[in-house]
């Protein structure tokens, strides 16, 4: 379908309710800011350009998001109308364009789609979206006639008691004809109890000047919720959580508690894996078959091979090949890459240093910039001092090597294959191949010592 599309996100807003000193847009939801997921959307839905209208600390929501998209500003908080004015420049002559709210996070492109279909096959010059809401308040009601054609749409501070009776509502999602919304816009007034400039009325001027303007009835409501404070936040967190972990479920993952598991929207994750509870999975996440992730665990754009066990530790932009543990309590900084069968135990530390198949890092042990062959053994208490004060330097160990407990590896320094460290010593030269180094004063006895 060539749908000729652009879409325009009203993302202007404060959000007073929200009481907090970060836009309202920007607030996240699991991972992401609540724009991005509009965004998102409408990119995926076949957009050719997003234009966000923006408005309160517009800087900060522009170095967030990125170039990815183009903005507008709206430097008075006059109504979706006027927000959409601003935008004038942006809306051209020809094709579609779609206006979404950028405090709506959790819209869905195949709903766009439809909307957009259902505008194609209908001709019209605008389509509204509605859906149906036991308790209509807060929200414009869609008003039809008796044969159920669309008449207006009223908002909640204009209506009489009869339209406020009515139980279909305004989502806020509409999709124009190019040059229906620019004349339309140019014929608004803001003649009404708040002297704002209504979105809405624009059906009615379109309707009013011979075009074509219809309701789509949406079938979930939950993907038009929008956000105007912290607890509706949390209800909006929580059904994106509902149906992330539905999908991943539904494909093949064992989520043993999905109230209590919080995975990102673009997480990927192989049939036969296990989540267990208090485990935060984000960014873009890849996770194999086999593998038991948590209890509380936090992962974030890490590659997780098939088989892998990780439990109660942090991965930040890590690699787990095939049939390793990790944990508990491990942490996997950026840089971390970690072979097959490989064994990090608790209160090991990885940073950009790679790890091979079947070594051996078991407990209480920083691994820092470091390159580590097959089958070394790292004893407890092994530090590598990378860092001088002012530069990095690299440690290389070889495959079979042995690093007694409570080793520290001065780098730059080379542990040849098949070497062994003496526990207790400080390595500052290179350790030859198959060779033992012990780097330590050698121990002297004072007999009565502490008789005195």
């Amino acid at each position: 379908m060539s749908i000729n599309l652009k879409v325009i996100i009203l993302a202007a807003g404060q959000g007073k309710r929200m009481k907090s000193k970060v836009p309202k847009v920007l607030h996240k939801v699991l991972d992401k800011t609540m724009l991005d997921y509009v965004i998102d959307a409408s990119l995926k839905a076949g957009a050719e350009d997003v234009c966000c209208v923006v408005g309160h600390k517009s800087m900060l929501v522009k170095k967030m998001i990125g170039d990815r998209v183009s903005y507008a500003l709206q430097k008075e908080q006059l109504g979706t109308g006027h927000a959409v004015m601003q935008a004038e420049s942006f809306i051209g002559e020809e094709g579609n364009v779609l206006v979404l709210c950028g405090d709506a996070p959790l819209i869905r492109p195949e709903t766009i789609t439809e909307v957009l279909d259902f505008h194609t096959e209908k001709k019209n010059d605008v389509t509204g979206v509605s859906f149906l809401k036991d308790d209509p308040t807060g929200y414009g009601r869609i008003i039809r006639n008796g044969s159920g054609e669309f008449c207006a749409i009223v908002e909640q501070k204009d209506a009489d008691p009869s339209q406020l009776a009515v139980r279909e509502v305004n989502s806020g999602v509409y999709v124009f004809r190019a040059e229906a919304l620019k004349k339309a816009l140019s014929a608004l007034k803001n003649d009404n109890a708040q002297g704002e400039y209504y979105l809405t009325d624009t059906l009615e001027l379109i309707k009013a000047a011979g075009g074509r303007a219809e309701v789509f009835e949406a079938e979930d409501e939950a993907e038009f919720l929008g956000v105007n404070s912290k607890k509706d936040l949390a209800v909006v967190t929580k059904a994106l959580m509902k149906r992330i972990n539905e999908k991943h479920m539904e494909n093949g993952v064992t989520i043993t508690d999905p109230n209590n598991t919080y995975i990102g929207q673009d997480v990927e994750i192989e049939a036969d894996t296990i989540i267990l509870p208090g485990t935060s999975i984000e960014g873009r996440t890849k996770i194999g078959t086999d593998c038991v992730i948590g209890p509380n665990t936090q992962i974030i754009s890490s590659d997780i091979k098939d088989g892998v066990s990780i439990k109660m530790s942090v991965l930040i932009n890590a690699a787990v090949d095939n049939y390793t543990t990790i944990g508990p309590f491990a942490y996997l900084r950026p840089g971390a890459s970690i072979g097959e069968h490989v064994r990090i135990g608790d209160f090991v530390e990885i940073k950009n240093s790679n790890i091979d198949d079947g070594t051996k890092v078991s407990h209480l042990t920083y691994v820092g910039d470091s390159d580590v062959g097959k089958n070394v053994n790292f004893g407890c208490g092994t530090v590598t001092a990378n860092y001088d004060g002012v530069h990095k330097y690299r440690t290389t160990i070889k495959d079979n090597a042995f690093i007694g407990c409570n080793t520290n590896l001065v780098a730059p320094v080379t542990i040849g294959e098949n070497a062994v460290t003496a526990a207790g010593s400080t390595i500052n030269n290179d350790v030859p191949a198959h060779a033992l180094s012990i780097a330590r004063k050698r121990q002297v006895n004072i007999d009565g010592w502490s008789k005195k």
